[in-house]
């Protein structure tokens, strides 16, 4: 070896031996850096973490995929087989895997799992720039998963979906505001509605529904389905139709985004209304605008308690594609958060975002990010306005 050789070879060593970790300044109790692990919950909105940079505790992405990075609480526990309690929560986010209701393309029993995908970015750090608000700031919110629902028999798979209803909203709520929580769903096909509206009744009594969809949904099981069997009369097109006879709904409901098209113009519309309610139309927000929307929809629900039911095809398939039945000519997904925010104040006691089926979706999951999107405005609705129950 060359002395020139011998001499870099021995500076490298000395390098080597003298290295050592990189000391960064301490991270501010105030502002959470980027990219930095956080908590979840109440009173821990995920600051001051410079004290352990390597927490290992929380991440956005990784670990198991709840809504918004949420706690997981196993909410549908058998609490009288083990003697335990389950946690107690405000606002429990639930998945319905259910598809076999729908008249189109299937794949809705992925929704839940995509729209938990599309909320990875979604946390409790997180102050609406419009607002002002954190949605999670106040209420503790949690993921239940999903309710195991057979795929084989839609008669069994919504009575297990029924019985999950009751079951999570029979537990205790967190806050001293109200005995009993509330649930978002995420489904899964619009069938899912009734099983959550079945389960709401039993706290808050008939219901407003504000439906923001393409579709009516009201349709006579005997016109959709119905003629071929009694099972078949249960669909995504009926389910507000069985919501009215079983007396779920007050005659103050209204549709918002309709545009799909009716297949007796006289029949179906007057039965609509016969099943409490009045419509607004895609095409009203180019003629009124967001505000004369909001307006309308906070007038027609006026005290009383809404349960508001999102079908993501709402949206125009240019910012929702990835839904069963598609109809072009629809709101953005802008105009609808403008709207949804718009209705802060209004006695939200449920709500649901259905109809995602993400095989359809494309690379960038346009459609599971808009949907997360509305989850966390329907938080927020909820965490504006605690509603205590009418009923026992």
């Amino acid at each position: 070896m060359s002395p020139q050789k011998a001499l870099l070879t021995a500076a490298a060593l000395l390098t080597a031996a003298n290295a050592r970790e990189i000391t960064f300044p301490p991270v501010s109790g105030v502002q959470q850096p980027v990219g930095a692990s956080y908590g979840n919950g109440v009173g821990n909105m995920g600051f001051g973490f410079g004290d352990d940079p390597l927490d290992l505790s929380n991440s956005q992405f990784a670990g198991l995929t709840t809504y918004a990075n949420l706690p997981y609480v196993h909410c549908l526990a058998n609490t009288t087989a083990t003697g335990g309690e389950v946690e107690s929560y405000d606002i429990a986010i639930l998945g319905a895997p259910f598809d076999t209701g729908v008249t189109a393309r299937p794949g809705a029993r992925y929704g839940p799992i995509g729209i938990r995908q599309g909320s990875r970015r979604i946390g409790p750090f997180a102050y609406n720039i419009y607002t002002g608000k954190n949605a999670f700031s106040t209420l503790k919110v949690v993921d239940c998963g999903d309710a195991p629902l057979t795929v084989l028999d839609n008669t069994i798979a919504l009575a297990q979906l029924d019985k999950a209803h009751r079951v999570v909203s029979a537990r205790k709520a967190d806050s001293d505001v109200a005995s009993v929580p509330r649930i978002i769903t995420l489904g899964g096909d619009h069938t899912t509605t009734l099983s959550a509206l079945r389960s709401t009744v039993d706290h808050w009594g008939a219901v407003s529904v504000i439906h923001f969809d393409s579709h009516i949904d009201t349709w006579d099981p005997k016109v959709l389905g119905g003629g071929v069997s009694h099972y078949a009369g249960v669909n995504h097109g009926t389910f507000l139709h069985l919501a009215h006879e079983e007396g779920l709904l007050l005659n103050s409901s209204i549709h918002a985004g309709i545009r799909a098209p009716v297949g007796n113009k006289h029949y179906d519309l007057r039965h609509d209304k016969a099943c409490g309610f009045d419509i607004i139309k895609a095409r009203d927000i180019d003629r009124f605008g967001t505000q004369k929307i909001i307006d309308h929809l906070l007038e027609r629900t006026n005290g009383t308690s809404v349960y508001i039911s999102v079908d993501i095809d709402v949206l125009d398939p240019a910012f929702a594609p990835a839904t069963g039945t598609a109809e072009v000519g629809g709101w953005s997904t802008r105009e609808l958060l403008t709207i949804l925010d718009g209705l802060s104040g209004i006695h939200i006691i449920g709500g649901d975002v259905v109809e995602v089926a993400p095989i359809y979706d494309n690379p960038g999951e346009t459609t599971t990010l808009a949907a997360a999107e509305v989850v966390h405005s329907l938080i927020q609705l909820m965490a504006d306005t605690p509603v205590k129950p009418t009923k026992n």
